[in-house]
């Protein structure tokens, strides 16, 4: 049975990867701060017994060690960097940023990722599938910024794109897969109301990307749909 871990797994577009894994008879190991108050997840996990739920709060760098020796004896598939946060508001921009939210910005949504797979690294290459994915961003592209604003969020995750870019390159030689999604402007609680997805399509076409990767990939930016984002 392969395996799938999966951050930020009570919500969203984490939720989401949690239900068609196991429905698709995936070993899933869904990691989420609260375990005990994520009344869908466990509601899932009541469904399928292949479904794990751990407590790890990603900012918290040395429960990511604690996880890994939890699960040293495992092998780990598809590694899915989900979890993220957006600090940005109104009241915290250019003139009167919060350097302490943007720094929390930057641990969550680049750091953790990185601590993520160096701390499952061993899990990860001893597996078949072998894959690090990271849920990044249209608006970690440099290119496409024409608007401005969200700097905390923007900077995080373009700087979470240029670090997996570099992790791929290192990592190829042990034929281990590096990549880097856009899961589209999906209706979910960081992505609001007016999104033009749902998360069940946007999830559904990544877990494509996904199942047709191979390593000549690995690095890449790309859309749910397959299609190559500008960096």
């Amino acid at each position: 049975m392969a395996t799938v871990l999966i951050t930020g797994a009570n919500r969203g577009l984490g939720l989401e990867f949690c239900r068609q894994y196991a429905a698709d008879g995936w070993q899933v190991i869904a990691c989420c701060r609260n375990p005990d108050d994520a009344f869908d997840l466990n509601n899932l996990a009541g469904q399928y017994p292949s479904l794990q739920l751990e407590a790890l709060d990603v900012s918290a760098l040395e429960q990511i060690d604690a996880l890994s020796r939890k699960l040293a004896a495992s092998s780990i598939d598809v590694l899915i960097n989900n979890a993220g946060i957006y600090a940005d508001t109104k009241n915290n921009g250019f003139g009167q940023l919060d350097y302490q939210a943007w720094a929390q910005s930057l641990l969550v949504n680049t750091q953790a990722p990185m601590k993520m797979t160096e701390a499952l690294l061993p899990q990860i290459g001893r597996s078949d599938k072998k894959l690090i994915v990271n849920i990044s961003s249209l608006m970690g592209s440099i290119a496409d910024n024409d608007s401005g604003g969200s700097i905390f969020y923007r900077s995080s995750k373009a700087a979470l794109n240029a670090a997996m870019k570099s992790l791929a390159i290192e990592l190829q030689p042990q034929s281990i897969g590096v990549l880097i999604l856009h899961p589209g402007w999906v209706r979910t609680d960081m992505g609001g109301p007016n999104g033009l997805i749902d998360a069940e399509q946007s999830v559904a076409g990544m877990r494509t990307v996904l199942e047709h990767f191979s390593l000549a990939q690995s690095g890449s930016f790309v859309k749910y749909d397959g299609t190559a984002m500008p960096w």
